[in-house]
């Protein structure tokens, strides 16, 4: 005999082995139970939760040789059949095959004959949707006033495309995705049915991959049980679905907590030399932190089942809640731009960095470098009072660079600034423009680099904003990119900076070596106020 999939093998066969979907079983149970039956039904849902299960176990109950119940046999020539595939009155269509409006209209013309062997003829249309205008007004009139001997089952995964004439006239019931849990459950019933050798970890990974979708995680288990040779563990799983261990995640939570950046980088390397998907790495990353503030915020007696994950607790004990938080953060932004990377692996990599150098240090932490200011040197042989030295710009970058196959800086920051004040923005979008550097500019298209430390003040909302406001100057259609990063080139936001920080420092030094206050310094032993020392505008 033919080896049989397990996603055939183990379909169920009553509603008490169906897996989830309890607010369904129960309507069902009682409408059959208490003789209540709809000509029409439709079940909706993704793929993979059980649609078409539940309708060839709906007609097994209706044709059961032991009578019309919520628990058909199974052993009877009518639920045999069913099983088999072979029973003449349940009629099976696939929406997506049979879509012409004539072979609708065939099917309905036969309606009207009574079952040949059973008590009802079912008719099970699976992905109605499909189903073309004209076949759907062909199915209207029948459907909402069929023979009494004719039941349809319907299925769907997209409902909204269905006319609103034929859900009037069926029940509706939408299933739901199954939960992690129920699926490693039933994973790990078949598992032991079949004999197979598996661990925890490796059930877990295969019902989390099948995202709610029991036929995905069956399927997802033979290629398993094909790939280890008649075995599960979970590196096996893992190599062959591409994705990471446990253990490397929590490497790179540890190498945060630690802010170790030798221990970070590692395990990067050691992730890439699997070769995984870095998206959908890095949406495991996020779902782990959530986790974590999950743990953060629950009381210490919770009963929750994500307290039963102990790395996780640990490391919600140890991290700080505005840590979590800022690494999903950072996080999420890095999952929108990281297409725009390199490569995947250094887009990720930048990820994680970026976590570790915006993370704030902790009271008992201390900076690794310190800048000391150094006193103004003074021509005067007598001692005067320590100054702050001219302070660099916010960046420390020049005011102009050369050339460097995008926009000089000089260049860059005039023609920016003058855009600027040309489109007189105003508020938080002014704030977003002058924080940003000209990369490069076209016919349609401008690049901007925004300062990582102004990150919060992007959004798609400000970006549109801002590229509505340079289309209207530019009287053309252009694209606007904005990518977050450091530039060695000035924003005009710190131009001003820097410019404002020379000024103060000039005045300070011209108040300093002033023969006035020198005098007054000299004879009263005075000191002179640094914060006081500001420019005074006089209208004249």
């Amino acid at each position: 005999m033919s080896y049989q999939v397990l996603a055939r093998k183990w379909r169920p066969k009553s509603f008490q082995e169906m897996m989830g979907q309890a607010h369904v079983l129960q309507a069902l149970t009682n409408a059959l139970d208490q003789d209540r039956l709809h000509h029409a039904y439709l079940f909706t849902g993704t793929r993979g939760v059980g649609k078409t299960t539940l309708a060839r176990i709906l007609a097994k109950c209706l044709n059961c040789d032991q009578g019309v119940s919520s628990t058909p046999c199974g052993h009877c020539g009518a639920c045999s059949a069913i099983d088999a595939g072979r029973f003449a009155d349940l009629i099976e269509v696939d929406a997506a095959s049979r879509a012409k409006v004539e072979e609708t209209r065939e099917l309905m013309d036969n309606i009207q004959y009574a079952p040949s062997g059973g008590r009802y003829k079912v008719y099970l249309i699976d992905e109605i949707h499909m189903f073309s205008k004209h076949s759907f007004n062909a199915l209207l009139k029948t459907l909402e006033e069929p023979p009494p001997h004719a039941k349809f089952l319907l299925a769907t995964t997209e409902p909204k495309k269905i006319p609103v004439t034929i859900l009037s006239r069926c029940l509706q019931f939408n299933l739901s995705h199954l939960t992690h849990n129920q699926i490693a459950k039933q994973i790990e019933m078949i598992l032991s049915q079949e004999n197979i050798p598996f661990d925890a970890a490796s059930v877990a990974s295969i019902a989390h991959a099948a995202a709610g979708s029991m036929r995905d995680a069956l399927s997802l288990l033979d290629q398993a049980i094909a790939y280890g040779g008649g075995v599960l563990e979970a590196r096996q799983v893992c190599d062959m679905m591409g994705t990471i261990e446990n253990t490397c995640f929590n490497d790179l939570i540890q190498a945060l907590i630690d802010a170790d950046p030798e221990a970070l980088l590692s395990t990067v390397e050691t992730i890439a030399s699997q070769t995984p998907d870095f998206v959908v790495l890095l949406n495991e990353f996020l779902s782990l932190l959530q986790k974590i503030a999950i743990i953060q915020i629950l009381p210490a007696n919770s009963n929750n089942p994500i307290t039963e994950n102990t790395d996780l607790v640990n490391f919600a004990k140890v991290m700080r809640k505005e840590d979590v938080q800022l690494y999903y953060q950072i996080g999420m932004m890095g999952r929108r731009d990281i297409d725009l990377a390199p490569d995947l692996k250094s887009g990720f990599e930048m990820i994680m960095i970026r976590m570790l150098a915006f993370r704030p240090m902790a009271d008992n932490e201390v900076a690794d470098k310190t800048q000391t200011p150094k006193p103004v040197s003074n021509t005067n042989a007598q001692a005067t009072p320590a100054m702050p030295a001219v302070a660099p710009s916010a960046s420390s970058k020049p005011a102009i660079m050369p050339p460097d196959g995008e926009a000089s800086s000089q260049q860059a920051n005039g023609e920016w600034n003058k855009m600027i004040d040309a489109m007189a923005l105003t508020g938080l979008l002014k704030e977003l423009a002058r924080n940003c550097v000209l990369k490069a500019q076209s016919a349609n298209k401008i690049e901007l680099a925004l300062t990582p430390a102004q990150e919060h003040l992007l959004n798609q909302n400000q970006k549109d904003r801002l590229q509505q406001a340079l289309q209207g100057h530019l009287g053309a259609t252009i694209k606007l990119t904005i990518g977050i990063e450091d530039s060695r080139h000035e924003t005009p936001a710190e131009s001003n900076a820097r410019r404002e920080q020379e000024r103060q420092a000039a005045l300070t030094i011209s108040v300093h070596n002033d023969p006035v206050v020198k005098a007054i310094v000299d004879e009263f032993d005075a000191s002179v106020d640094q914060a006081s020392i500001q420019a005074t505008v006089i209208d004249n």
